[in-house]
């Protein structure tokens, strides 16, 4: 299986995985097995520059606070703020105080200031987006930016009577900020503020106010911009989505946690469908908000089942949704030694490179009805492959040896 699978393997090059494709997706999505190897976001870094340079891509979304994202958008795209604020405000999860995405930003701002130098068009600028919801391990945003904001823009281009209610209304309804962010709601669903009469309340208005943008998609995107339009769309999905998060955060049944699991991927899917009308994009993120299959995890010891956002986007996109896993085989600094060799990473180990790339359906049908056995991995922060689903990805990329990477600069969540 060694030699077959040396035989097939590729350069991890732009070229190499759009071969590998059976069409052009408009979402190609790039997944990582664990959080937080420089190693990994550098290998997407170099990814995405191949993609920019000779497949035309222009955007990367990345598993960060979708709201916060804008800002390295801003910055990438117009120079507003710097680079050392960006980092620090624009990624949520600590993701901002990686080398790597350090560098990603000041590449993107580079390439988009010498493009416009050359005098190309806005259409060849490179964007960022982050495609997660504002959500931490720790709590959930309140919705006060995101609703805000869409009644901000809504009170600035359409008559006052069409609204449902006034800024200050939503002020009060909002109540303090902290009333939202307590961690201990979590852990407590009595302590959220989701199954509050003002939250219910707030549910309703944001409704009437995403119903109010689409009623008026036509006066606005002419009175505005279709840029301007599509960022209120954004905030709409962010308003709804953080209320409903709020609101299960005080469910009390058994399902509360796989229900949040499933809600939160559930807004990664409404952002990564937004996005891919302006594809093609690149999508980096853990592999289980990616995969097609169900996702599986154990959160408060108990097992939680839900369809990630890869899976609710290939049932939309169909072969327009490209899925791309990451296997590892050593990451010893983290107690991830050498693969069992009847393991999938174990086979991959066994070839002579670094890295690589395969096609997953043609690895299968090689493996045919040899299933190689799951591995298991002594650490929690990285997740194996499921040999089952080997053929539900349309390429594997295999990173046969982690390096410790630099530490990050700042605190990171372990969120996945």
């Amino acid at each position: 299986m060694a030699t077959d699978t040396k035989d097939t393997a590729h350069p991890v090059e732009a070229a190499a995985v759009m071969g590998m494709l059976p069409g052009r997706p408009r979402l190609l999505a790039l997944g990582e097995p664990t959080h937080g190897e420089g190693a990994l976001l550098d290998l997407r870094n170099e990814l995405f520059r191949q993609l920019v340079e000779e497949e035309g891509h222009r955007t990367i979304a990345v598993e960060s606070d979708c709201v916060a994202g804008l800002i390295v958008d801003d910055y990438v795209t117009s120079g507003t703020g710097t680079l050392d604020q960006v980092v620090e405000s624009g990624f949520s999860h600590g993701w901002g105080a990686f080398p790597a995405n350090r560098e990603l930003v000041r590449w993107m701002r580079a390439r988009n200031v010498r493009a416009a130098e050359e005098g190309r068009p806005a259409s060849d600028r490179l964007r960022f987006a982050g495609f997660d919801g504002p959500l931490e391990i720790t709590h959930a945003a309140s919705p006060r930016q995101a609703l805000t904001a869409l009644h901000g823009y809504l009170a600035a281009h359409v008559d006052a009577d069409l609204l449902p209610c006034t800024a200050r209304t939503l002020d009060r309804l909002l109540g303090p900020d902290d009333r939202w962010t307590d961690p201990a709601a979590m852990t407590d669903p009595s302590r959220s503020a989701g199954r509050s009469a003002e939250t219910g309340r707030l549910r309703l208005l944001a409704d009437d106010l995403v119903a109010l943008l689409e009623e008026r998609t036509p006066h606005l995107i002419t009175a505005t911009s279709r840029e301007e339009w599509d960022r209120a769309r954004l905030y709409g999905r962010t308003a709804t989505g953080l209320l409903r998060y709020h609101r299960r955060m005080a469910d009390t049944s058994p399902n509360r946690l796989a229900r949040l699991t499933s809600l939160r991927d559930s807004m990664m899917a409404g952002n990564l469908l937004a996005l891919a009308e302006r594809g093609p994009v690149f999508v980096h993120a853990h592999n289980a908000h990616l995969q097609r299959h169900e996702s599986t995890m154990r959160m408060g010891g108990r097992p939680l089942e839900w369809w990630s956002a890869g899976a609710l986007v290939s049932a939309r996109l169909g072969k327009e949704y490209a899925f791309v896993a990451t296997a590892l085989g050593t990451i010893r600094h983290r107690g991830v030694g050498t693969p069992p060799p009847d393991t999938l990473e174990g086979l991959l180990y066994a070839v002579p490179r670094d890295r690589f790339l395969v096609d997953a359906r043609r690895l299968a049908a090689a493996l045919g009805g040899t299933r190689p056995e799951p591995r298991v991995s002594p650490w929690f922060g990285y997740a194996p492959l499921d040999p089952a689903h080997l053929a539900d990805s349309d390429g594997v990329v295999f990173v046969k040896d982690v390096p410790r990477s630099r530490p990050p600069a700042g605190p990171v969540s372990p969120r996945g």
